[in-house]
């Protein structure tokens, strides 16, 4: 009835709250605007300022946006009995201050910078008194006209009430409970690769529950993968970040609460909505997650329809290689939907749908030998992978993928062949000297194996959908491969 968003079979919480919650004083306070959420915190809940706002908070709604400046934005204007300083406060980039129009308390504002920058506001004393902790894109979206509905204290989530978290639907509700049934991060824009790495960990839709500790919650389904580290910032309540180095490169987390910065974990977002679901959930579940911005990936769509897509986000759509409306999409420029977003233009390389083939992988009957193969031709993180053809011989093709993966994702004997059928992708395990190669035949053998190494050293991960199509390539050519969709 709600249409709240849910995936099936994903994990949703319920929350019996406690009475009188929301006249508590607290250190987070959620600001409900008129385009969307932001939450701030306290710097020193015992400054003057910081007891002000303690003390009037209640009273912010239907708080106007009064002005906007290339450094800052202002709600107001409201009274109050603040005394102003005449003299510069220093602000850092989002960050709050009361600030007094023409020296009145009786103009006092909001004031919430967008840049570091520092001006005369008519602030008392202690000047700044709160940081904006996540909802920093509806900054940017606010205009003249829009403004603060309600403000409400984040409570400390042991105060909060009783929870639980289930995957069944049928449980019956009491009357004041609150639903959480999905997660939003916000992407930082200073984590680019970061947020490629989030998109491709949760392309199905949800984040995983491999681990539950007292500060976070972790998903390990891309443990061992590289990623760039980029943005140091402490791992606060909300906080998304991976770990870039050690055993347990690749693993994705949220922060249940306030953890330091660390020179081995990059943040790549934050949570806006569903922290509460995040702190519920219990080790084996999933959730279901939503990404502000959705991620931009046109590889694997055509010409034709990803210039539709980029148009409805007024992004300039530049065409190379095969033009053509039915051009398979292999590479964009910028290759991040940060990248895209920011220089509103995208550039793309299209081949002949000819030269794309698709492929059915057996993630059943070879899970390990996949990690290899979808990292090494870069299906792990894009709909496309490229496939070099080292060499042709009678019906058998040899690829020797770009991209090294045999030194940390193991190739032990899994799914090997007893016969080699036409079609069928093998991988040489790590029983043949040639460990990582990859072969095709386009004719059945009960010889050998896809790649020509005997069937005990070969492990097949999937077929070829269109084999026909081999029959354009020669030695040296790149093959593009597009994973098939498989039906839920």
């Amino acid at each position: 009835m709600s249409n709240a968003p849910y995936k099936k079979g994903t994990a949703i919480g319920i929350l019996i709250e406690k009475e009188d919650l929301k006249s508590q004083a607290s250190v987070e306070y959620l600001v409900k605007t008129s385009k969307g959420e932001f939450k701030i915190e306290l710097l020193d809940e015992f400054s003057s300022s910081s007891k002000k706002w303690h003390s009037i908070f209640n009273e912010f709604t239907d708080v106007p946006v009064r002005w906007i400046s290339k450094d800052a934005l202002a709600f107001g204007p409201f009274s109050t009995d603040m005394e102003p300083v005449r003299s510069s406060t220093d602000m850092d980039r989002f960050t709050l201050l009361f600030g007094a129009g023409g020296g009145d308390a009786a103009n006092t504002h909001i004031i919430i910078s967008k840049t570091k920058h520092a001006s005369e506001y008519g602030a008392p004393e202690d000047g700044v008194f709160a940081r904006l902790i996540s909802g920093k894109h509806v900054l940017r979206d606010l205009v003249k006209g829009d403004r603060i509905l309600s403000v409400e204290p984040v409570i400390e989530w042991e105060k909060a009430g009783e929870h639980i978290s289930t995957t069944d639907l049928s449980i019956k509700l009491t009357a004041g409970s609150r639903i959480f049934t999905y997660v939003e991060i916000e992407i930082d824009p200073l984590s680019p690769e970061g947020a490629e790495f989030l998109f491709s960990v949760i392309k199905d839709g949800t984040f995983h529950i491999d681990f539950v500790s007292s500060s976070f919650i972790s998903d390990h389904r891309f443990q061992s993968e590289l990623v760039a580290y980029e943005n140091f910032e402490p791992r606060s309540t909300g906080s998304v970040f991976v770990r870039t180095v050690g055993y347990g490169a690749g693993k994705l987390y949220i922060s249940t609460d306030d953890r330091p910065s660390s020179i081995m974990h990059s943040v790549i977002g934050h949570v806006v909505k569903g922290i509460e679901l995040a702190r519920m959930v219990e080790s084996g579940q999933k959730v279901m997650v939503e990404s502000i911005p959705d991620p931009i990936m046109l590889l694997g769509k055509t010409n034709a329809d990803a210039e539709d897509e980029m148009k409805s986000l007024d992004i300039e759509f530049i065409r190379e290689g095969y033009t053509a409306d039915d051009a398979f999409i292999v590479q964009q420029v910028p290759a991040t939907t940060i990248g895209i977003l920011q220089e509103k233009r995208v550039t793309v390389q299209g081949v002949d749908p000819e030269m794309l083939v698709t492929i059915e992988l057996y993630d059943d009957l070879a899970p390990k030998t996949l990690a290899f193969f979808r990292h090494a031709v870069g299906l792990q993180y894009h709909p496309v992978g490229v496939l070099p053809i080292m060499m042709t011989y009678e019906n058998t093709y040899i690829f020797k993928a770009e991209k090294p993966a045999e030194s940390y994702k193991e190739i032990f004997p899994e799914n090997t062949p007893k016969m080699t059928i036409a079609g069928e992708i093998g991988v040489t395990n790590q029983a043949a000297k040639r460990a990582g190669m990859i072969g095709v035949k386009t004719i059945d053998d009960d010889l050998f194996g896809p790649a020509g190494e005997r069937f005990s050293n070969t492990n097949i991960i999937g077929k070829i959908l269109e084999i026909e199509k081999l029959k354009h390539f020669k030695d040296g050519d790149i093959i593009y491969i597009l994973e098939s969709s498989k039906e839920e």
